[in-house]
């Protein structure tokens, strides 16, 4: 029999199965998804990373060095502005949850309706007002207005995993294509963005010879020339979104849960409770929370540390390239391994994995090469953090059905949670930490920051991540769903579908 997730032995011919599974019944037949629907849905997951990508590691250079906020008032846009986002998505889930099936579906007609919001308000982001006064309003309101569009398109997509098929094999088979498609998105939104922001410098190229004049005047152009990179990477990453959303719309269908008519929602109330009181679902939440936490501190900074701390401006945008090339290319090799030996033990080799390399990335100082292997090397750990939650979360969902058969309705709502947590702690860490760089002296706008702002990037970068890390994957030791109870639960929630089947069936 194949394992869970292996999508080569999922497509196989069926003359290669035994004889008793050559015969499939109608809802087995109808929750088999064909390679186009995989990559169909795939492609909808790339608006949410690439996005993501572009904002996690170049929104807070943007704020400092291109619109020339004070650290302050970056952080306080950082943060509030993921703390909304959190805050808007156990909302937007529970509406999701509470929404009509339509002739498209329950979760679709949310990916599409907030689509055109979501591509407006992030092109705006990435615009700098002529009104300094204004600026930091007008950088706060437009990012909580796209994050939140983001979670009205995010919660019900990360949910539909669940209306896609039935078949637990096939919904992981599906996370692995859209995990290797999202690596691919982050790829692609590093070159976009990388590139065509790293061909222009806010500081002066001139030689020594110059006069302070021309030098002065340089910055000037050359910081005219950013906004314009960073406006128009924008407008590409925009067009990108529209065509990812087209193709998740027409290339998969939704399919209604079983036992949806016959059962009543879940309140606001009730379902906060039940699956916040749902042991599994806790345990997945805090450890995947602490090391979530440790790597979007090591993305939040890792492009200021690479440009101050190492003095590599002109490389960064090549090395965060190399570290997506390396997580995309890994992803596949991630699924073949929680496959063979479990997803418990893919979380504790993908997440440690990162750390050797972080530690030789402070420690070599400023050499090139060191640096492009020591990223080729944490890309793989990437990779692992991008396909192990959401492989384990269908686990839970799957969990708490088999414990309460009555209850539907609660999909979205376990993803919404799960993002909310994350997302909470992505904006706390960005805001503490750019806090941290404003009290250790940053220069806004300099070219070069003093070396008490360099300590704090590498303490930022190393120490404190390996901290949490650590304290993660100790929660995630008592993650009780091992490949036995999972196993055990797809054959427990197949035995339900096949005896509601035959029970809705005519005489």
């Amino acid at each position: 029999m194949p394992q869970a997730g292996e999508a080569e032995q999922l497509d196989a011919p069926s003359g290669a199965k035994l004889a008793n599974e050559d015969i499939k019944t109608p809802m087995e037949q109808r929750t088999r998804l064909s390679v186009w629907s995989k990559l169909a849905f795939a492609i909808g997951g790339a608006p949410y990373q690439i996005t993501g990508c572009v904002l996690g590691f170049f929104l807070q250079i943007f704020l400092l060095d291109v619109a020339q906020l004070d650290p302050f008032y970056a952080s306080i846009i950082l943060f509030v502005g993921r703390a909304w986002d959190a805050v808007t998505d156990p909302v937007v889930g529970f509406l999701v949850c509470r929404s009509r099936w339509t002739r498209i579906g329950r979760m679709m007609p949310w990916i599409i309706g907030s689509t055109p919001f979501a591509v407006l308000t992030y092109f705006l982001i990435w615009f700098v007002p002529p009104f300094e006064e204004a600026n930091v309003i007008w950088y706060l309101v437009l990012y909580c207005l796209f994050q939140s569009m983001l979670t009205c398109f995010h919660v019900p997509y990360s949910s539909l995993t669940m209306f896609i098929s039935s078949d637990q094999k096939e919904r992981d088979s599906a996370t692995a294509y859209r995990m290797t498609v999202e690596m691919l998105g982050t790829v692609l939104a590093t070159a976009i963005q990388g590139q065509i922001v790293g061909r222009v410098s806010s500081c002066p190229t001139d030689d020594t010879n110059s006069t302070n004049s021309s030098r002065m005047n340089g910055t000037i152009a050359s910081l005219d020339e950013t906004k314009q990179a960073y406006f128009l990477a924008s407008a590409v990453i925009c067009i990108i979104y529209l065509l990812c959303a087209a193709g998740l719309f027409l290339g998969v269908k939704e399919l209604k849960g079983i036992g949806q008519k016959e059962a009543e929602p879940l309140s606001f109330r009730r379902g906060l409770l039940m699956i916040l009181s749902h042991g599994p679902y806790i345990r997945l939440i805090f450890g995947f929370l602490f090391t979530s936490l440790a790597f979007m501190l090591m993305q939040g900074n890792f492009a200021l540390f690479i440009t101050y701390a190492l003095g590599q401006r002109k490389d960064f945008q090549n090395i965060l390239l190399v570290i997506m090339l390396s997580g995309t290319i890994a992803i596949p090799w991630w699924q073949w391994f929680l496959t063979r030996f479990g997803k418990k033990t893919a979380v504790y080799s993908g997440v440690l994995w990162v750390v050797p390399f972080m530690i030789l990335l402070v420690s070599a100082e400023s050499n090139v090469t060191v640096s492009y292997l020591a990223s080729l090397g944490a890309g793989v750990s990437v990779a692992s953090t991008f396909l192990l939650p959401w492989s384990m979360l269908p686990d839970v969902v799957d969990d708490f059905k088999v414990q309460n058969p009555g209850i539907c309705g609660h999909e979205a709502l376990f993803y919404s949670y799960y993002v909310f947590f994350i997302k909470f702690s992505s904006g706390l860490s960005l805001g503490v930490s750019t806090l941290c760089l404003k009290f250790a002296g940053y220069v806004t706008g300099s070219c070069s920051q003093p070396e008490t702002v360099n300590l704090t990037l590498k303490m930022l970068i190393c120490p404190v991540p390996i901290v949490l890390i650590a304290v993660g994957l100790l929660i995630l030791k008592t993650y009780p769903i091992n490949e036995e109870r999972r196993k055990g639960n797809c054959k427990l929630l197949q035995e339900m579908k096949d005896c509601e089947s035959e029970l809705s069936s005519p005489a």
